[in-house]
C-alpha cells in the first residue's frame, strides 16, 4: 500500500520532468565543434584550408573561423589569403538554422539551413548577400563523410542562372 501511494505521488513529478526535457536543437551541428584542416580547389586555384568551430555565449551560437591560403599558381599568380568569420544560430520561430558569414572581401552572407533526415547532408541557401550586385545567390553544402571528415561545396548563381561550383574543400578533424 505504501509503495502504491508513493508511486501515485511521484508519478506526476516524473511525467513533468520528462515533458520539460527538450531535445537539443544543436545536435545536428555539434559534429563540427573542433579544429579542422584540409585542402581546397576552385576558381582561385588550389588551397590549404583551416577552420574551427566553437560554441559561444552559453551555447546559443557556434562561431566559425575560416582561412584559405592559395599559393601562387598559374590560375592565381599572386596567390591570396581568404578569411571569413561565421556564426550558426537557431531561429526558433522558423525552426531552422541560420548561417551568417563575414568575409575579408566585404561580403556578408545570410543563409537558411536544411538538414537531411540522416543528418549527413546540410545545405545552406542564401537569403541575402551584401556588397554584391542584386540577384546573386549562393549555396553552401556540407557532406559528412565519417566521424572525422567532411566536404564543403560553395556555389554561386548569377542573376537568372543556375548554381555553379566556386570552390570545394575537404576537411579532416584535428582535435
Amino acid at each position: 500500500m505504501r509503495k502504491t501511494l508513493l508511486l501515485l505521488i511521484l508519478l506526476p513529478l516524473l511525467v513533468v520532468a520528462q515533458e520539460n526535457k527538450k531535445p537539443d536543437v544543436w545536435s545536428p551541428l555539434k559534429y563540427f565543434i573542433g579544429t579542422w584542416k584540409g585542402t581546397g580547389k576552385g576558381e582561385p586555384g588550389v588551397s590549404k584550408v583551416e577552420r574551427s568551430y566553437q560554441a559561444i555565449l552559453n551555447g546559443k551560437y557556434i562561431q566559425i573561423n575560416h582561412k584559405s591560403i592559395y599559393a601562387p599558381q598559374e590560375k592565381n599568380p599572386k596567390g591570396e589569403t581568404h578569411e571569413d568569420l561565421g556564426f550558426f544560430s537557431y531561429d526558433r520561430a522558423r525552426k531552422q538554422f541560420v548561417l551568417r558569414q563575414f568575409h575579408l572581401e566585404g561580403f556578408v552572407n545570410q543563409f537558411k539551413g536544411e538538414i537531411s533526415e540522416d543528418g549527413k547532408l546540410i545545405v545552406f541557401t542564401s537569403e541575402s548577400i551584401e556588397n554584391i550586385p542584386a540577384g546573386y545567390r549562393a549555396k553552401e553544402t556540407y557532406k559528412i563523410l565519417n566521424e572525422n571528415e567532411f566536404t564543403e561545396t560553395f556555389e554561386i548563381a548569377e542573376p537568372g542562372k543556375d548554381f555553379v561550383v566556386y570552390s570545394q574543400n575537404q576537411f579532416q578533424r584535428q582535435k
